[in-house]
């Protein structure tokens, strides 16, 4: 059964869609505070099917996602007593915060170039620098740095890789989906 392979389609449809910039910036934006979808699935696409354009997508989902990842300081700055510290507790996510504290704590402002960059959750960063009063500056500057070479990456590789790419993807795209969707169950009975 491919359920893969329509979905990678309508991927590349929506990529190519005259709002595609407006729905990129949104979901950087929203994934930075508490979206669960990364933008590198509409990023990829959108940059290798218009190459000519990854850069400028690149810096899109850049800016917009260290946008969101203010607003996620704002929020855990903010709410963080009133209204995200109950939800923790009643989630059972205490331990979680924690450990996100400790990391902190150990590796100060290079945490948020980790999360920034890698598949960490970045919005559980962003949001505890807040509750942390991290200062501002470095932690824009680091969120910049750590996105933007995420992304830039991302784009370089699919402006590079084009219609090549696209073709062995096409090929391989059942294959990634279900690899990916065992990697997570398994990543979840780990952790659980």
């Amino acid at each position: 059964m491919k359920i893969f392979q329509p979905c990678y389609d309508l991927a590349l449809r929506w990529a190519r869609h005259k709002h595609a910039n407006r729905y990129l910036a949104g979901l950087s934006f929203a994934e930075s505070m508490f979206f669960p979808i990364p933008p590198d699935v509409m990023l990829a696409p959108m940059s290798m099917s218009q190459p000519n354009r990854a850069w400028l997508f690149a810096a899109l989902t850049t800016i917009a996602s260290v946008l969101g990842g203010i607003a996620g300081y704002a929020l855990g700055f903010f709410t963080f007593e009133a209204w995200l510290e109950p939800l923790i507790i009643s989630a059972g996510y205490e331990e979680k915060l924690q450990t996100t504290i400790d990391w902190f704590e150990t590796y100060g402002v290079w945490v948020i170039f980790l999360a920034g960059f890698s598949p960490i959750p970045y919005k559980v960063f962003t949001i505890s620098a807040g509750v942390l009063n991290m200062a501002l500056v470095p932690f824009i500057l680091t969120s910049a740095i750590g996105r933007g070479a995420r992304f830039f990456l991302v784009a370089g590789l699919m402006k590079w890789g084009g219609a090549a790419m696209e073709a062995k993807l096409r090929e391989y795209v059942e294959i990634l989906g279900w690899l990916t969707i065992g990697l997570a169950v398994l990543a979840y009975f780990l952790l659980h």
